[in-house]
């Protein structure tokens, strides 16, 4: 497997359909990088030379992309902000709810979790064979 910026991107796959397993860089990014770097889109990742590895990972450094542990990092103290000037979204956040205006009342389990029913409670102070 090839490595660029620290991360290891399969070898038989096309390189601008490799570049995308770089968190922060999707097919637009991808498409982008290739054609600053002069790289056919088409090429295996596995043929590539290590002199055009180097020219990808130059073209992503100058573009300024932020990627992997520098977006991640961006991207909690941006939601730690929120939640600290308790605003709205920063709220919803705290509760696990959705925060972009979906409904709550029939939907949003993927935001809330699976559904909690309740069982049947027996009295224990009933007898045996009557309600």
């Amino acid at each position: 497997m090839a490595r660029v910026l620290g991360v290891d991107i399969p070898n038989e796959k096309r390189i601008e359909a490799s570049l995308p397993y770089i968190y922060g860089i999707g097919w637009v990014t991808s498409r982008r990088i290739l054609e600053q770097a002069g790289i056919n889109p088409d090429t295996r990742t596995g043929e590539l030379t290590d002199e055009q590895l180097t020219k990808i990972t130059h073209v992503i450094g100058s573009e300024g992309i932020v990627i992997e542990g520098d977006l991640r990092r961006n991207l909690q103290t941006n939601l730690k902000r929120l939640q600290q000037i308790n605003c709205y979204r920063g709220i919803r956040h705290r509760k696990g709810l959705p925060c972009r205006g979906q409904r709550t009342k029939t939907n949003g389990r993927s935001r809330r979790g699976g559904k909690r029913t309740v069982g049947v409670v027996r009295n224990p102070n009933a007898k045996k064979g009557k309600v």
